[in-house]
């Protein structure tokens, strides 16, 4: 089978003669899940989109919807039992889901904080859990962690989200050396800045915890940084990433590592190359801080 995706077309994976077209995604009733959804519907898989408001993913051609909440086990262990009694198995899970908890490490409540983890990462970590039996005893499967430029660096007033995604990053890492002698592939995607109401999402949550405080210059920095017209130049499309990610998910070699956006690669080797208070400065520079 040959799935065609937009701008490529990639064969269908296989391992041991078996194609792998059953997909799993997170995330998939808005923004970027959503269109990654439904790329691959129309390439010829089968595409199940989970998250906690299905109505939305109903309207998607090609995709069944899947209720999940991912700071419910339960939920998490259910959404998968839904998944297999209707095939014999998930060949590719895509975990997209996820938010910006924005605001200072000293004023972000801790229960925001560990609610944010519970999302950005022990939720996906908790589906890979429950997908890879099947994927072992099958000799083959795809996990496709989305995480973002910020699992490379951190910069202030995101550090909870930078930790989120540093902590993906990790995780996928160590789990790539894991499954691999079960013919099981781990790749990450890590998009720039993305033309999503995700940055307005997170503005508000920067906005709730840390724009009156000791941090409101700098909140209002960052605000209005985002806010610039011009940034958004630099931001890709949902679209483009869709496509990337579809990509990453069905390439019979995977990249480790995807990324995309404009400086992206300038960006990430900068916070490499730099010493860390040479990168602080550059920082401070780029959102305004005084």
């Amino acid at each position: 089978m040959a799935f065609t995706v937009m701008s490529f077309t990639v064969n269908g994976i296989h391992r041991k003669g078996i194609h792998m077209t059953t997909i799993l995604i997170t995330g998939a009733s808005s923004g970027i899940g959503a269109r990654t959804a439904a790329k691959l519907a129309a390439g010829g898989a089968t595409v199940f989109g989970a998250a906690r408001t299905t109505s939305a993913i109903a309207s998607i051609d090609g995709v069944t919807p899947v209720p999940l909440d991912l700071t419910d086990e339960g939920s998490i262990r259910n959404a998968v039992a839904t998944i297999t009694r209707a095939v014999d198995e998930i060949d590719v899970l895509i975990n997209c889901a996820g938010y910006g908890e924005f605001g200072t490490v000293e004023e972000t409540s801790l229960a925001d904080a560990r609610r944010h983890l519970e999302v950005n990462v022990l939720g996906a970590v908790g589906l890979i859990q429950a997908v890879l039996p099947g994927m072992r005893t099958a000799g083959h499967g795809r996990i496709v962690n989305v995480s973002s430029l910020a699992g490379e660096f951190a910069a202030p007033l995101g550090g909870w989200y930078h930790a989120s995604k540093f902590a993906l990053e990790a995780v996928s890492d160590s789990l790539r050396g894991e499954v691999a002698q079960f013919g099981i592939d781990v790749t990450v995607v890590q998009p720039s800045y993305v033309a999503t109401d995700w940055h307005d999402d997170a503005m508000e949550r920067l906005e709730s915890s840390s724009s009156h405080g000791p941090y409101a210059s700098m909140a209002t920095a960052m605000s209005k940084y985002f806010a610039n017209p011009a940034l958004t130049k630099q931001f890709s499309s949902p679209d483009a990433v869709a496509t990337l990610i579809a990509k990453a998910a069905l390439t019979p070699r995977p990249r480790t590592r995807y990324r995309i956006g404009p400086g992206s690669n300038i960006a990430v080797a900068l916070a490499t190359l730099l010493p860390d208070r040479a990168f602080d400065a550059l920082t401070r520079k780029q959102f305004g801080y005084a």
